[in-house]
């Protein structure tokens, strides 16, 4: 039976990457505030187990991108999948908590719900976006959903599942204002020059399809800017290798930062820029929470962009856009990204003062919204679960 009046609360706890186990550790950190002696094991980063999780299988063995890479790893999924749910009821925890994952855990919590185990997803899946059927399976196998953007919880609400809004612990780690000059200084840039930040993605395939045309883009504003001067972080050296080589095709001068700087390279070079070019993806919510005027430029395999097309439901991509209910940001996507566009939107942050103010003052409004206090409303509305379900 799970525990009782007495012992130890044991929590099962899953993040599968990075960024699920900065938000996993902040979690065991203020539920131990509330449970001093409870357990939390599962799979771990290296965050969690500091805070006392416990790690039954490499974080990194969740870590697989791409249809063709998981296909490849199913069996060792579905084992590690299997063994986290004999070690959860056979001696039964008290509750899930799913970080991130979805594909991973949204199964493994219909699994555990299925036998009487309260379930949570920590970090709503793109479910309002996209594949709208998924809402579902979610109502069958999770309790209650943490949601990082307000708009989410409204939605699961509309479709009969408990769902809270915790904030972004971005929003909450960042400050409101963004200090360009001590950034620049750490990285060793001039004070007063002009920066562009170029990121065009964090693997490998979107490197090779976006940047070409990012780095033509670039040339062009050189050629009307030439005091311009370009930033790119590489989170590997594999990626560092990838970004130097089409810089090299482009015979376009950049200075690259890699990893060797940490894990918040990025940030710390789009916190240095003027302008960021970017991809898609969660750095363009970092990009506004550093107040950073952005072009948004993705481009995907024509495939998968003509399945996205008939599947994704939202008028926009990036989370600046989505979370503001207009277009804050220019977005070009897949053919609307040519070198040309993306040169002219970028010109358009730097040469037109009244285009810039007018939407760098939406940014601030919108991180006082995101700046919840994540962790904290996190493990409340976790203490009011468990309470309700011990009630019940």
């Amino acid at each position: 039976m799970p525990s009782g009046p007495g012992k130890p609360l044991k929590i099962g706890i899953v993040a599968g990457e990075v960024s699920g186990d900065t938000l996993g550790a902040g979690l065991i950190r203020e539920l131990k505030a509330r449970y001093p002696d409870a357990e939390f094991f599962g799979i771990c980063g290296s965050q969690m187990e500091a805070q006392g999780g416990k790690s039954l299988f490499p974080m990194e063995r969740l870590s697989v991108m791409g249809l063709v890479e998981v296909l490849g790893r199913l069996r060792e999924l579905f084992a590690i999948r299997d063994e986290l749910v004999r070690k959860f009821t056979e001696d039964p925890i008290d509750l899930y908590i799913g970080i991130d994952a979805p594909d991973f855990n949204l199964r493994l919590s219909a699994l555990l719900k299925a036998v009487g185990i309260p379930t949570v997803q920590y970090v709503s899946p793109s479910v309002w976006a996209w594949r709208q059927g998924r809402i579902e399976g979610i109502r069958r196998s999770i309790d209650l959903v943490l949601c990082l953007l307000p708009f989410e919880r409204q939605f699961y609400v509309d479709h009969g599942v408990g769902a809270e809004f915790v904030g972004h612990p971005l929003a909450d780690s960042l400050p409101v204002a963004n200090d360009t000059a001590a950034l620049r200084g750490q990285l060793g840039l001039e004070p007063g020059a002009e920066y562009i930040a170029l990121l065009p993605g964090s693997r490998g395939g979107e490197v090779s399809r976006i940047a070409p045309g990012m780095f033509a883009a670039a040339k062009l504003i050189r050629e009307r800017r030439p005091q311009a001067k370009f930033i790119i972080p590489a989170i590997n050296s594999a990626r560092r290798a990838d970004i130097e080589g089409h810089l090299a095709a482009a015979g376009l001068e950049a200075r690259v930062f890699d990893a060797g700087l940490g894990a918040g390279v990025g940030r710390m070079v789009m916190g240095a820029a003027d302008v960021v070019v970017l991809a898609s993806g969660t750095a363009t919510l970092e990009a506004m929470l550093l107040k950073k005027p952005m072009v948004v430029a993705y481009q995907l395999h024509w495939l998968t962009f003509l399945i996205a097309r008939l599947l994704v439901k939202t008028p926009y991509v990036s989370l600046p856009n989505l979370l503001a209910g207009e277009e804050l940001v220019p977005e070009l996507i897949q053919h609307a990204a040519t070198p040309s566009s993306i040169a002219a939107e970028t010109l358009r942050w730097l040469e037109d003062a009244g285009y810039r103010e007018s939407r760098l003052r939406h940014f601030a409004g919108l991180h006082e919204k995101l700046r919840q206090n994540a962790d904290v409303k996190a493990a409340d509305a976790i203490v009011q679960l468990l309470q309700a379900k011990r009630a019940g």
